[in-house]
């Protein structure tokens, strides 16, 4: 007879569990970064579906002085930032969004209030390479 005839076989725990911590740990990495992921993106989401935003957007690519400086098309550039606030039919915003066209980029800075609609307060595009800000709430 042999002696490892006799020896206890290891449980599931010890024969597995150098394989086992560290894919749970990457596990719970990815479904927390998805999670995350999924929580900014439902917020811009929102943000980009919002009146206001389709609106300052709608702005910024229908004003010729925002078309000379960056180009056409003036599309948006990459993460939106700020606040939107909505209940019911009232609310407000303080959003800044990326612009970009062929000549240059841009942001987009918007802040309004809802009472039924939009009232905006601020609605101006800062141009990067010349440093300058075009209302577009002037007539």
């Amino acid at each position: 007879m042999n002696d490892n005839d006799f020896q206890p076989r290891k449980n599931w725990w010890d024969r597995n569990w150098k394989w086992f911590v560290p894919t749970g740990c990457l596990s719970l990495i990815v479904l927390f970064a998805l999670f995350i992921g999924g929580i900014v993106l439902g917020v811009t989401s929102m943000m980009k579906d919002s009146d206001a935003f389709k609106e300052s957007i709608a702005a910024a690519q229908h004003n010729k002085i925002v078309v000379e400086k960056l180009g056409n098309p003036v599309e948006t550039d990459g993460m939106i930032s700020g606040s939107i606030n909505l209940h019911n039919n009232s609310g407000d915003c303080d959003l800044q969004i990326p612009l970009k066209g062929p000549k240059g980029k841009g942001t987009l800075f918007v802040v309004a209030t809802k009472r039924g609609k939009w009232n905006y307060e601020q609605m101006s595009v800062y141009i990067e390479k010349t440093k300058e800000e075009i209302d577009l709430l002037q007539k």
